[in-house]
């Protein structure tokens, strides 16, 4: 036992620092959670998005040089850039027309727009994107994360999307990916066009290099069939969705 007290103590005082490093990073995510600058319609989304619970279980913190790719109408972006503004650095990559004006904002000064030749299309017949990009711009990232936009390319553009995320990271750093859940070897249907095979994704990220870390159930919806289209009313905004986290090896 007396050998034994040490290891558990160092454990426990681990887990304190583990805890304690959050702190600061938690407290300026609420902040930015209350900012005047996000609408109704976005803090509506809190209860069901939860990113502080999110973020805390991606790892963030506030001195990283993060990514967010494809942030869409910048619901998250109204939260990371703020984050990490004074210590660490904001990038957002492919699909920021949404996001431009956001730097005019105070506290938004220091975000970057790369990767702006970057082209997200799609092919005659499909109904998925592809991505024509050969770089991000930017390397040695702490994180990259994007949420519920994986679903939103075919296989070339996931897999364009995957390299790229990868190329951009240090070593050690973190790829954040959320995303709708589709039932496992489905077929695509006009049902789950907007969902994503969570083992199909494992199986692409790791191909592209990565190390599985962890996932979270923090989204995971029981009520959730996995039967109808994101969009539908009895479906949206309650829709199950897969956590994942994945590491570029050191």
């Amino acid at each position: 036992m007396k050998k034994l007290l040490p290891i558990l103590l160092l454990a426990v005082s681990a887990n304190s620092i583990a805890a304690d490093s959050f702190d600061a990073t938690a407290e300026k995510i609420k902040t930015a959670l209350k900012s005047d600058i996000r609408t109704q319609a976005e803090s509506d989304r809190d209860r069901n998005r939860k990113a502080l619970q999110t973020l805390e279980f991606f790892g963030l913190r506030d001195d990283m040089k993060i990514l967010e790719l494809i942030p869409g109408g910048g619901w998250y972006t109204k939260i990371l850039a703020p984050v990490v503004s004074e210590n660490g650095e904001y990038y957002a990559a492919v699909g920021t027309g949404r996001i431009s004006d956001l730097s005019e904002q105070p506290g938004f000064e220091k975000v970057k727009i790369v990767a702006e030749d970057a082209k997200l299309y799609r092919k005659e017949g499909e109904r998925f994107y592809s991505l024509d990009a050969s770089t991000f711009g930017v390397t040695n990232l702490d994180m990259v994360l994007t949420f519920r936009n994986y679903h939103n390319f075919g296989e070339e553009g996931r897999r364009t999307m995957n390299k790229l995320a990868f190329e951009a990271l240090k070593p050690g750093g973190v790829y954040a990916v959320v995303d709708h859940t589709a039932r496992h070897m489905e077929q695509p249907n006009s049902a789950n066009r907007r969902r994503v095979d969570p083992v199909l994704a494992i199986k692409e990220i790791q191909e592209a290099g990565f190390e599985f870390v962890d996932y979270s159930d923090l989204h995971y919806r029981a009520d959730d069939e996995l039967r109808y289209e994101v969009g539908v009313k009895s479906v949206t905004g309650n829709t199950d969705r897969w956590t994942m986290k994945f590491r570029k090896p050191k």
